[in-house]
């Protein structure tokens, strides 16, 4: 009835638990905390049909690939069988989630399985994600923030209006679709390209399951991140904030199939729309918007050094343990690659310093180390 192992399966729960647990909460975060008047039940079961649309749609216009075409890609995302070291980095991000910690799901499950170029690709377009979404970000609330977003707080007695409600909800189920269809593939990479309807039907259901979960959880841990931020838990604001992502993940969507973090579209609007509060608002302090935005970058980065580090180690592992020796010029095929790895891994040090104790002089130097690595990593990208 299955044709799928056992590793293949147990990977692919782990790491459909982790999507919806960690880089979910990016998408249903300002709908659960600005619904909390509602039984998360209806909640959950609004959030339910729209995945089961979104994903019976791409399973039949995709010939029975859910990923929407996201994996399609085989010499930057080959189709290998899954072992068991496929399944230890969603189970490293299930660990990681439960900190709160904004990991990029994208990176450490798709990492593993990527070429080099995979990888490359895959890190240019969400570097480009984040420095897009704060462009947007920032230019979006610098208007909205002394006008409409001065309107809300006068009038927070109204924002459960039912045009407000409505609009959000029509917003969410934008949001939510547009990022199922990002984000499908970090857990269908697990599974053959093309599902049979029992077994792709029956993997939906247990997504759905898991989600029932997170919902029953009010979101959990990852949530902590979305109450940091102003006045997210205003309906209103809410909606501008979600309409606003939404359209930023269509656009990526729309330019081409190459996966990507969604998490760093995330962070950059949400750190985009602090800045602009701060430098509009004296109430919300410049010098503390830097800290924040600069600790969620560096905590993304962690897990970005991370993935990277197991899709490099656990194979090389796997493969003295199974008696064929470690061979170490198979360890990190290319100079450039090694030099990639090298860096970013350096690059650990001031960014733990930084999480350790926040001081206006470290921030200022990650800041940047992280701003001279990304460019020289678009100007000689790893091969």
């Amino acid at each position: 009835m299955y044709d799928i192992s056992l590793f293949a399966a147990v990977g692919f729960l782990f790491a459909a638990y982790s999507v919806v647990g960690n880089d979910a909460l990016q998408t249903l975060g300002t709908f659960i905390s600005s619904n909390n008047r509602i039984h998360w039940f209806w909640l959950f079961l609004f959030a339910a049909i729209i995945l089961v649309v979104t994903f019976t749609y791409g399973w039949m216009i995709n010939d029975g690939d859910p990923s929407y075409g996201r994996l399609a890609n085989l010499k930057k995302y080959p189709a290998i069988e899954v072992q068991w070291y496929h399944t230890l980095p969603p189970l490293v991000l299930l660990i990681i989630t439960r900190f709160g910690v904004p990991v990029s799901t994208s990176f450490m499950v798709l990492t593993i399985f990527a070429s080099i170029g995979g990888l490359s690709s895959m890190l240019q377009k969400s570097l480009i994600g984040y420095g897009l979404a704060f462009a947007v970000g920032l230019s979006v609330f610098l208007v909205l923030s002394n006008t409409l977003e001065k309107f809300f707080r006068k009038t927070e007695h109204q924002q459960h209006h039912p045009i407000w409600v409505v609009l959000q909800w029509l917003t969410t189920a934008y949001l939510w679709s547009v990022w199922l269809i990002q984000d499908f593939a970090n857990i269908f990479v697990f599974l053959p390209r093309q599902l049979s309807a029992f077994e792709s039907f029956t993997a939906m259901f247990a997504i759905v399951a898991l989600l029932a979960y997170t919902f029953s959880k009010k979101g959990g841990p990852v949530q902590r991140i979305l109450k940091t931020k102003t006045a997210v838990t205003d309906i209103r604001s809410a909606t501008v904030i979600d309409f606003t992502y939404a359209s930023l993940l269509f656009y990526f969507k729309e330019l081409n199939n190459i996966p990507m973090s969604t998490t760093f579209v995330f962070l950059g609007l949400i750190a985009g729309r602090e800045y602009g509060f701060a430098l509009t608002q004296k109430a919300v302090g410049f010098l503390r918007t830097c800290e924040i935005a600069l600790s969620d970058i560096a905590k993304a980065y962690i897990g970005l050094v991370l993935s990277i580090d197991m899709a490099v180690s656990l194979p090389f592992v796997a493969k003295g343990v199974a008696g064929a020796g470690f061979p170490l010029d198979e360890l990190i095929p290319t100079q450039s690659y090694m030099v990639f790895i090298c860096s970013a891994n350096f690059l650990l040090i001031p960014v733990a310093l930084h999480l350790m104790k926040k001081q206006t002089w470290r921030m200022v130097t990650l800041f940047v180390l992280l701003s001279t690595a990304t460019t020289l990593f678009f100007l000689f990208p790893p091969s």
